[in-house]
């Protein structure tokens, strides 16, 4: 009886576009811009790739007033309702005008949470925006505790998720990165606790304590550096990252640089 033998599976594998296939990339914002755009170079200031992300000004202003709206109707309507009942006991006026109150502030953070735009970052190959290479989509629209983030690649399939704790951005600024099945990939995180802490108290003091970062692997227990990101002693935003202590490329250089980005926008800087 013949055998037959079944054919070996074979794996698609796409190529890293060559704008992401460096180690080194540099990153310029433009600064005379509505919405928040950079530049990225290469070693030889040859620009590779285009970011933009959206500020939304005029939706961010309608959510603010539907907010504000809202909560001055409900208090004038609950101050009014309490003005009719007078005669009536004292607990019921004050029950009107509190719940007036409450009830304002209730309905103006779900008109702003409803309204308020998420802003996602998209990296283009140059600023004719006519072909996507990268995209970091915002999560969660309102950010109090917690911001989510979730990177995509030119087929909008999911490469990374990312996450940033706002309590723990008191003391030092930390982003985390997984993969889209939960697995820690890296941790980026403000140089040092104690140049965090002197930054909260005595500010970037003209750039001398200008915030930088490292980036490090896993979930961050043991600082095994990857890379770093720090901003340049320039009059305009520019920033370096620097991926040469990752020479496997343990880190898709996708997910870095898309973490690089948002250590800026993301963190206001």
């Amino acid at each position: 009886m013949a055998m037959t033998l079944d054919a070996p599976e074979i794996h698609e594998v796409h190529a890293l576009d060559e704008a992401f296939d460096r180690d080194r990339f540099l990153l310029v914002q433009k600064r005379i811009a509505i919405n928040e755009k950079y530049y990225i170079s290469d070693d030889h200031n040859q620009r590779i790739l285009f970011v933009e992300r959206p500020t939304h000004l005029l939706r961010q202003l309608l959510a603010l007033s539907a907010a504000l709206l809202s909560v001055t109707a409900c208090i004038v309507l609950g101050v009014s309702i309490a003005s009719m009942l007078e005669g009536q006991p004292e607990g019921l006026q004050a029950t009107f005008g509190v719940g007036g109150i409450v009830l304002g502030m209730v309905l103006g953070v779900v008109a702003f949470a409803l309204l308020y735009p998420k802003r996602h970052v998209t990296f283009y190959r140059d600023d004719t925006r006519r072909e996507r290479l990268l995209s970091i989509t915002q999560v969660n629209r309102i950010q109090l505790l917690f911001s989510h983030f979730e990177i995509l690649d030119e087929s909008g399939a999911p490469l990374a998720r990312l996450r940033k704790n706002q309590l723990t951005n008191i003391f030092r600024k930390r982003w985390v990165a997984f993969t889209p099945t939960g697995q820690s990939m890296c941790v980026a995180l403000e140089d040092s606790l104690l140049l965090a802490m002197l930054r909260r108290f005595v500010g970037p003091m003209m750039g001398a304590l200008r915030t930088n970062y490292i980036i490090v692997a896993g979930d961050g227990t043991n600082e095994r550096l990857l890379g770093k990101f720090d901003r340049k002693f320039t009059l305009f935003d520019q920033y370096v990252l620097d991926m040469t202590a990752d020479p496997k490329r343990e880190l898709d250089r996708r997910v870095a640089l898309a973490v690089g980005v948002l250590l800026d926008t993301g963190e206001r800087r």
